[in-house]
């Protein structure tokens, strides 16, 4: 295979370093592992050829540090950054400063990040590419008057308060009637200053009963573009996802056509050049709305590439190098699910329980991916997510992958932490869930036993 790194340095940490390197070695390519002072003893600086401590435990002293990171890139002559997601896979100044250096951001340019890291300029974006959208308020909201008379006489009650930088759920309010307006509005914004530095807040209307579907695309840069398909992650908890699965059990064909070409149609209005991926709202009648861009890897990655039999990392890698895409869609093969493993207890509201591990068994099996970085004797921090690991299962069929799913969470056995195992062997004998009749709001009336 003809690829341009020698040398990529991966500026995350955990299971996602961790699956990064993997496919750099079968590529042939040397890894750079960053560490914080924390994840000292991360698997992936145990298994990337070369590993660079970048700060403190604290995100802004480690993985958020950009000189500590360039300065890393620099000593160990990477010629590539791979950024993994969150922390700064969507931080357009940190594209352009790896730019300005001389290494290769694998991602998008920081143009196409900006285009779809502020909601408002990705939603004129999507209108004028002719993608649907949630009516709303078309810019910023600039007083709590506004927004009332925006939402009485143009979008209609109920409606949702955003923040045009947000993300995780920050920033948004829903507003049921005017009598609400003013404390929302107030709370959205302050909440907004507090998590992005940037106020700023928009209106919508809000899709009750929604499916939260998403469609994978992959760019290049002479144009074309591709969709893997859709993942369905509507199984969720404040705005965080807990559940995802391809294809969704709302899925028609019809439906599935109309979106992948909404989403090529949404990429290629920035010229997109990496993997990506386009979120929709849809409704019970599944009419579907354009919600935001992610231009990174996702989370949930990994269900996509076992129902296409298809390495993102390595397609991502590559488009960054030069190659095309292969300019077909794909569609899925098998149903596979995945449940995030976080140390949470979700017996007491899914709160954090950083510790170490004392004891683990992770499953297997036919039909069985697990894709983490934790040990026996591996210490979780406090400092980051609760993240685990990730549980894969891929069957024929969507029964079926429930069912191996279940199975392989019963031999998953991790001591010394509480954990959301429990939570998903509930959630996988639910008879909703098993009949595919859910949507965002149904951790809202789930209650663990």
């Amino acid at each position: 295979m003809n690829v341009v790194f020698k040398k990529i340095l991966i500026a995350n940490r955990g299971e996602i370093a961790l699956r990064i390197i993997r496919t750099c070695k079968e590529m042939g390519i040397k890894t750079v592992a960053v560490y914080s002072t924390a994840d000292k003893d991360s698997l992936h600086v145990k298994f990337a050829d070369e590993a660079v401590c970048i700060g403190k435990p604290s995100s802004m002293d480690s993985y958020l540090n950009i000189p500590h990171i360039m300065a890393a890139a620099e000593i160990t002559n990477a010629d590539a950054i791979h950024p993994g997601y969150g922390f700064l896979a969507e931080n357009a100044k940190f594209a352009q400063i790896c730019t300005d250096h001389g290494i290769k951001f694998i991602g998008p340019t920081p143009d196409m990040i900006n285009a779809m890291g502020d909601k408002i300029t990705a939603k004129e974006t999507m209108i004028k590419a002719g993608v649907p959208v949630v009516p709303g308020s078309g810019g910023l909201l600039e007083s709590v008057e506004q927004a009332k008379s925006l939402a009485k006489n143009q979008v209609g009650y109920p409606v949702i308060l955003k923040a045009t930088a947000g993300g995780g759920g920050k920033g948004m309010r829903v507003v049921w009637e005017e009598s609400e307006m003013e404390k929302a509005f107030d709370n959205a914004k302050t909440e907004a200053a507090a998590s992005f530095k940037n106020d700023g807040i928009y209106m919508e209307k809000f899709v009750e009963e929604p499916r939260h579907i998403e469609i994978q695309i992959a760019g290049d840069q002479f144009g074309n573009v591709c969709h893997l398909s859709e993942r369905d992650c509507s199984i969720q908890r404040r705005h965080q996802k807990l559940v995802e699965e391809s294809p969704s059990p709302f899925m028609t064909t019809e439906l599935r056509e109309a979106m992948g070409n909404a989403a090529i149609k949404a990429a290629s209005a920035i010229n997109y050049e990496s993997v990506g991926t386009i979120e929709f709202l849809v409704d019970k009648h599944r009419n579907f709305y354009f919600m935001e861009m992610n231009t990174r890897i996702q989370v949930e990655h990994c269900v996509t590439e076992e129902v296409v039999n298809y390495d993102l990392i390595k397609e991502q890698i590559k488009i960054a190098a030069g190659h095309k895409v292969s300019g077909k869609n794909y569609y899925p093969q098998m149903h596979a699910i995945e449940c995030r493993i976080n140390a949470e207890d979700p017996y007491n509201d899914f709160r954090p329980s950083p510790g170490k591990i004392t004891v683990l068994h992770t499953p297997g099996g036919h039909g069985v991916r697990v894709d983490s970085h934790v040990y026996a004797g591996y210490v979780i921090p406090p400092y980051y997510d609760s993240m685990i690991g990730k549980l894969i299962t891929v069957a024929q069929t969507r029964e079926e992958a429930i069912d191996t799913m279940h199975r392989a969470l019963s031999e998953y056995i991790i001591e010394g932490v509480k954990t959301t195992i429990p939570f998903h062997l509930q959630l996988m004998k639910n008879e909703a869930f098993r009949k595919g009749d859910f949507n965002t709001k149904f951790m809202e009336s789930f209650k663990m036993k």
